[in-house]
Parts: structure tokens; C-alpha cells; sequence
């Protein structure tokens, strides 16, 4: 097959060739990145799919809970879908992944952060010739109140094996300055600063957030379309946000694909890149993202392919 760029590729519908081109994915939540059909095969049985339409976080939780989490909660479960999520990854073009790992996993081994360090040590070690996998530690707001949980943090901060950390769940249910000092100490590390807000909650709370933990990035944060004044600071701060179509469009955020306020971001220059957030929920690879919203008018292709470039550019480490 004749080389085709990401444009006309883009343009002709050619999903192979999308997939062909170098992609980044900067939002991958480590136990929930594998397609359903992965996770049937390795099950050896089907997996109830998740609703078109869940309402909100607390419908999405339900299903991780009622469904997904029985199926995976063991080690092996962890590792396989870690493992698949990046081969799905790998096949989709994408050549950086940020993948969360959530601090939870520890659960899973005897020897605690050691065995989830030789785990993760080996996946970058094995991989690495084929995508640059750049380890995220993942927190949940529900363990900010959890002493035990906030000094295993701390611990996996200074591991050396995470790049990056992320805080997650529902947003209501810490603010920002019960975990600063993990950030201070992320920070200290040399580690990406990341936190999920701004799905559903207002322009004002990612700039509160980000300017209390000193973010690097901001994993959704669409409801920053809604401030002018809150995209200039995002702009003038130089902050990223990693946006997730699909997700957002499967939870309720947003009606439709074509609605989506990444277009009202983008056009004021707030730096955006297109990631897949869950995929054995959500479905979508970061390729089908990319043509999702060529196909619905919010970018042409032309805009696409720079918002691909940029983000392989800005997020080499």
C-alpha cells in the first residue's frame, strides 16, 4: 500500500491508514484500557456491554462495580488488561502512552509497591521498542481522607518508576489541598502534574485546581469553554488538557460529537490532545476518536493532523 498522510487519510476514510500514523494517548486508565472483546476472550465467556448512555460518573462507577471489577480482581486480571491496553494501544498507531495505575493495584501483591514496580518495569522494558510507555500514578479522591493510602503515595512517588500522576473520581470528594502535599512531592520528582476536573464541574474549579496543585495538565476540563477568562489563563499558563470525546459524550457531559466544546477550546488556544480515556467502556480508539470528529464537522482534517503533531511534539520525555 502506497504511503498515505493523516489528512487525506482523514479525507478518504481510510481507518488503516489513520491508524498507521504516529498518535499520542495522555489519558489511559491502566485497568479499564483493553477493548471488551480482549477481556471476553481471556474470560472465555461474554461480558455484559455497557450502556449507550450512562448518567454521569455515578452511572459509570456502577457498572465498573456491578460488572467490570468481579472480572479483574486479581492479579492476573490487572496484568492482562494492563497488558492488553497497550498492545491495543500499540496497534492503533499510538507510539507515547501515558497509562494511569492506579494506586489500588498494590492490593494485588505480596510485596505491595516492589512487585507493582517489577511489573511496570518490565512492561516499559518489553514494549519499548515499540511505544514509549510513560507510567502514571493514579489517586483517588475517595482515599484523600485515607492516611495509610496517602503515605503508600507518597512511597510510590519516590519509586522512580512513574512519570506522572493523576487525581481522579469524584470531584466533590476532596478538594485540591488535601492532597497538595503528594503533589509537592510529585513536583519535587520531577513528575507531570495531572488531575482530573472540569468534566462536570464548573471553568472555575479547574482553574482553583490547577493553580492550588501547580498542574502540568488537565484531564478532561472541558467545562473550561464556558469562561473566557478561564481558557486565557489556561492559555497563559500554558496548560494542557487531554480530552476525551466519547467519554464525555457517554456520560452525559456533552449531547453529541458535534457539540463537543473541544472546537470552542481550540479556537481559543487552549492546547488540546484527543485521547480514549476507557476503552473497554467507551469503545473508541484514539484513531476512531480522530475520525469521529472529522466526520462530525468539529475539525478538518487539516486541524486534526496539526492537533496530532503538536501533541507528539509537546509530549516527547
Amino acid at each position: 500500500m502506497k504511503h498515505i498522510d493523516f489528512v487525506e487519510a482523514l479525507t478518504t476514510n481510510n481507518l488503516k491508514a489513520i491508524k498507521a500514523a504516529p498518535k499520542t494517548d495522555l489519558h489511559s486508565h491502566a485497568f479499564l484500557s483493553t477493548r471488551i472483546e480482549n477481556l471476553e476472550c481471556w474470560l472465555g465467556h461474554s461480558v455484559t456491554k455497557p450502556p449507550h448512555r450512562m448518567a454521569g460518573l455515578e452511572g459509570m462507577m456502577d457498572y465498573i462495580i456491578t460488572v467490570l471489577a468481579p472480572l479483574q480482581k486479581s492479579r492476573e486480571g490487572f496484568e492482562f488488561v494492563s497488558t492488553s491496553g497497550i498492545n491495543d494501544a500499540i496497534q492503533d498507531g499510538v507510539v507515547i502512552l501515558e497509562m494511569s495505575f492506579d494506586i489500588m493495584m498494590t492490593r494485588f501483591y505480596p510485596d505491595g509497591l516492589t512487585g507493582v514496580k517489577t511489573f511496570i518495569d518490565g512492561l516499559v522494558k518489553k514494549y519499548q521498542p515499540q511505544i514509549n510507555l510513560q507510567p502514571e500514578l493514579g489517586f483517588p479522591r475517595t482515599s484523600a481522607d485515607d492516611q495509610e493510602m496517602i503515605k503508600l503515595a507518597n512511597e510510590a512517588v519516590e519509586l522512580g518508576v512513574f512519570q506522572s500522576i493523576d487525581l481522579y473520581s469524584y470531584e466533590e470528594a476532596c478538594s485540591p489541598e488535601a492532597v497538595k502535599s503528594i503533589y509537592d512531592r510529585a513536583r519535587a520528582a520531577g513528575m507531570k502534574l495531572k488531575a482530573h476536573v472540569g468534566e462536570f464541574g464548573d471553568a472555575e474549579e479547574i482553574r482553583r485546581t490547577a493553580g492550588i496543585l501547580d498542574l502540568d495538565e488537565v484531564q478532561h476540563g472541558i467545562a473550561a469553554a464556558k469562561s473566557i477568562e478561564v481558557m486565557q489563563w489556561l492559555v497563559e499558563n500554558n496548560i494542557q488538557l487531554n480530552v476525551c470525546p466519547t467519554s464525555n459524550v457517554k456520560l452525559g457531559c456533552v449531547p453529541d460529537i458535534a457539540s463537543h466544546p473541544i472546537r470552542i477550546l481550540y479556537d481559543n488556544g487552549v492546547r488540546v490532545t484527543i485521547n480514549t480515556d476507557d476503552l473497554v467502556i467507551f469503545g473508541q480508539s484514539v484513531s476512531d476518536e480522530y475520525r469521529n470528529l472529522y466526520q462530525a464537522g468539529v475539525f478538518s482534517a487539516k486541524e486534526l493532523d496539526d492537533i496530532r503533531r503538536s501533541s507528539l511534539v509537546d509530549n516527547i520525555r
